[in-house]
């Protein structure tokens, strides 16, 4: 936490941080503080049990004026005398929904309006007590269900709070399902097993695609998919990034996903070696892997596909996802630095963080060319064993 003497040449001289936002508090007041965004907004905030409340931006908030209010605010905490807006739960859940469509994606506002929509509270927001929170959770019986519900409705809560909808989070307390984490590395027998089904079944997928009946068998396992799973082994990139790949992503040896598509929500390029330039589809335009008859949506026929797979390569127990932490992990026993990993895998954490994060804007693309080189030579040996 940064703590610097607040003055208006200070504050103007605070630098905008690389992406998100950064925030700087007063030495002076304890919980006063100010935000300062990516694109250089500087906002006036006070911290009240790690939630942030908004006081006004600078400079069109003089820094007196916004002390000032920080020090009223404080005193009515600590008097207990400030009290909620009066607003409803569904007019609260229309005005959450309307601002995170500002800055989030639209399949994360989708989610969270049918989060909400399904807590069917009644009522002003403020009466909303634990009891209820509680009571009506409790009739989700999917645990999967009930902790996004409780995710979603914590987030939910504390933008209220900071907005000075309600003064108290009714979901506070409550916990989601401790669920263990994988840790699943496939061997490289299970690597060689699944990608020669994905070529086994190949040349099933391109016949039975070829014909011309559409009352003709699927093919068992579609070719879009055996590519995907090829693509994942290669890449280490997520499986939504992979099935929603365009061919405008390449140029040259370099694949660059847009931001609207990564889960962190920043750019990611990284480069592609031969054995992948060779593996993806050729003459294509838009999604390079289409979902079954349509050409305006990826591929999402995960389920069935995955069981198929699964039946053909006799390799069971394992994810998608599990692809992704063997790439890793393969990269790391091949002596690949960890800052080289984090970049290739587009994590935002790792070795090179914090402050040294923000200023760092190295691409290493050299570097991460030679990982994947390295890579590809040692996946090329494990394909080619009896």
């Amino acid at each position: 936490m940064a703590k610097i003497a607040f003055s208006d040449v200070k504050l103007r001289s605070l630098p905008p941080p690389e992406r998100g936002q950064l925030s700087y508090w007063d030495e002076t007041l304890p919980s006063f503080g100010c935000r300062v965004s990516q694109g250089g907004t500087k906002t006036f905030v006070l911290n009240r049990d790690n939630s942030l409340i908004t006081i006004g931006r600078f400079p069109i908030l003089s820094l007196s004026k916004a002390r000032g209010e920080a020090k009223r605010l404080l005193a009515e905490f600590t008097l207990g005398r400030v009290r909620p807006q009066s607003i409803t739960y569904q007019q609260a859940v229309q005005l959450f929904l309307e601002d995170k469509a500002k800055a989030r994606r639209s399949r994360t506002v989708k989610d969270y309006k049918r989060l909400l929509n399904r807590l069917p509270f009644k009522g002003q927001l403020s009466e909303i007590n634990h009891e209820e929170a509680s009571r009506k959770l409790g009739r989700f019986t999917s645990e999967g269900e009930r902790d996004h519900l409780l995710v979603a409705a914590k987030v939910f809560w504390n933008w209220c709070n900071k907005r000075r909808y309600t003064t108290d989070n009714p979901f506070t307390g409550l916990s989601t399902h401790t669920r263990p984490t994988r840790a699943r590395v496939l061997s490289d027998d299970e690597i060689r097993c699944i990608w020669r089904a994905c070529e086994a079944d190949r040349g099933k997928a391109i016949a039975r695609e070829q014909r011309e009946s559409l009352l003709e068998d699927p093919p068992s396992i579609p070719l879009a998919f055996c590519t995907i799973v090829k693509l994942l082994i290669l890449t280490g990139q997520r499986r939504g990034e992979i099935a929603a790949l365009r061919s405008d992503f390449f140029k040259d040896d370099l694949c660059t996903l847009p931001a609207s598509l990564t889960k962190n929500g920043r750019e990611h390029s990284f480069p592609i070696g031969a054995l992948c330039a060779a593996t993806l589809p050729r003459n294509v335009t838009g999604y390079m892997f289409p979902a079954r008859g349509t050409l305006t949506k990826p591929f999402n026929g995960w389920s069935k596909s995955k069981a198929a797979l699964d039946k053909l390569s006799g390799v069971s127990t394992w994810t998608l996802h599990d692809l992704r932490r063997t790439f890793a992990t393969r990269l790391a026993d091949l002596g690949t630095p960890p800052h080289i990993i984090e970049r290739l895998l587009n994590h935002v954490t790792g070795t090179v963080s914090g402050v040294a994060a923000i200023y760092n804007r190295a691409t290493y693309l050299p570097e991460m060319r030679e990982a994947v080189d390295r890579y590809e030579q040692y996946l090329l040996k494990v394909l080619k064993k009896a």
